[in-house]
Order: structure tokens, then sequence, then C-alpha cells
């Protein structure tokens, strides 16, 4: 698969349900976090989760590039932690591709992520009048 058609896998297409960049941003690590999370080393084989890494990591290049951006509205120490988790995530990735780590890494930061942007969401309904 090649990276527009996967960005566009995981970007295109908002529900109008989510209504938000959060929520959009929200679904699309869940998506990729419940390939990692479900990869099961002993039934999958490699190339399901080669797949799945391939697609965190672009998930983590577009975010990487959004915090890179002077435009970024977010503080600037909250985008340095994102940028960090980026090269993180890239680092971690190639581990796992040489089997020398397993995706449990990536799924706790992805969730932590999802975390974030649910309770960024949350706290924006509840100041909403």
């Amino acid at each position: 698969m090649n990276t527009a058609v996967l960005a566009q896998s995981l970007y295109a297409k908002p529900t109008r349900e989510l209504g938000t960049e959060r929520g959009i941003e929200y679904k699309a690590f869940s998506k990729v976090t419940a390939r990692l999370a479900s990869w099961n080393e002993a039934k999958d084989g490699f190339p399901e989760l080669a797949e799945a890494l391939c697609e965190n990591q672009l998930l983590w290049t577009v975010l990487g590039a959004d915090v890179a951006d002077q435009g970024n509205n977010l503080p600037s120490q909250l985008r340095a932690q994102l940028f960090y988790l980026t090269e993180f995530t890239n680092h971690q990735t190639k581990k796992i591709m040489k089997g020398e780590a397993k995706p449990e890494i990536l799924v706790e930061i992805n969730t932590s992520i999802m975390r974030g942007l649910r309770d960024c969401a949350d706290g924006a309904r509840e100041v909403s009048p």
C-alpha cells in the first residue's frame, strides 16, 4: 500500500459524528492502535504486523510534521514532546521490524494520545454552552 493511499485511509472520510479535528485524530489513532493491539505473533504473520507498523509510522510522521510547523497553535512544550514521541515511535518501529521489540509500547503510547485527545474533547464540551 503506498503512502498516499494509506494517508487517505487514515485521514479521509471524516464522519459527521466526529465533527472536530481532535475527533478525526482520535479515530485515526484508534484504527491503527486496534490493529497493533490485535496482532498475535502466534496467529498472525509478519506482513500484518508490518502493515500496521507502516500505518502507525505514517500517522506519527504526519503528526510530527504538523507539530513542527511554526503555525501550529499547540503550546511549544507539548509540540516538542509530541515531536519527541514521533522520533521514539520511528526508532521503536525499526526495532520491532528487526524482531528486537514487540509492538506493545506503541500501543501504550497511542492509547495515551487517544486518552489526551478524548480528555481535550470532553473538556471542550464542558466549556461549551
